[in-house]
């Protein structure tokens, strides 16, 4: 008898488990914010970068792209952090 009870017990443990769970689950538009976010993390350094790269580009005498090339390197690497330590957080 007491088994039987035990069991019941955990059966409607997990049956709540599972409903909660169903709940929980993320929409389909918290999703796709989600990963627009991490998108926008990543790709915002390197643009910025570009745009200061050719910056500094501009103000020295003949054709280079030795700082855009360089700035571009520095935002692929901070928007990669970003989003490390964003999804690391979440």
């Amino acid at each position: 008898m007491k088994t039987q009870q035990k069991l019941k017990a955990e059966i409607e443990k997990q049956v709540d488990r599972l409903q909660q769970a169903e709940k929980d689950r993320p929409t389909l538009l918290a999703q796709v914010a989600y990963l627009g976010s991490l998108g926008l993390m990543f790709v915002l350094p390197v643009v910025v970068g570009a745009y200061a790269g050719r910056w500094l580009d501009g103000l020295a005498e003949g054709y280079s792209i030795r700082w855009t090339v360089g700035m571009i390197m520095l935002g692929v690497a901070v928007g990669a952090m970003n989003v490390y330590l964003y999804v690391k957080e979440h």
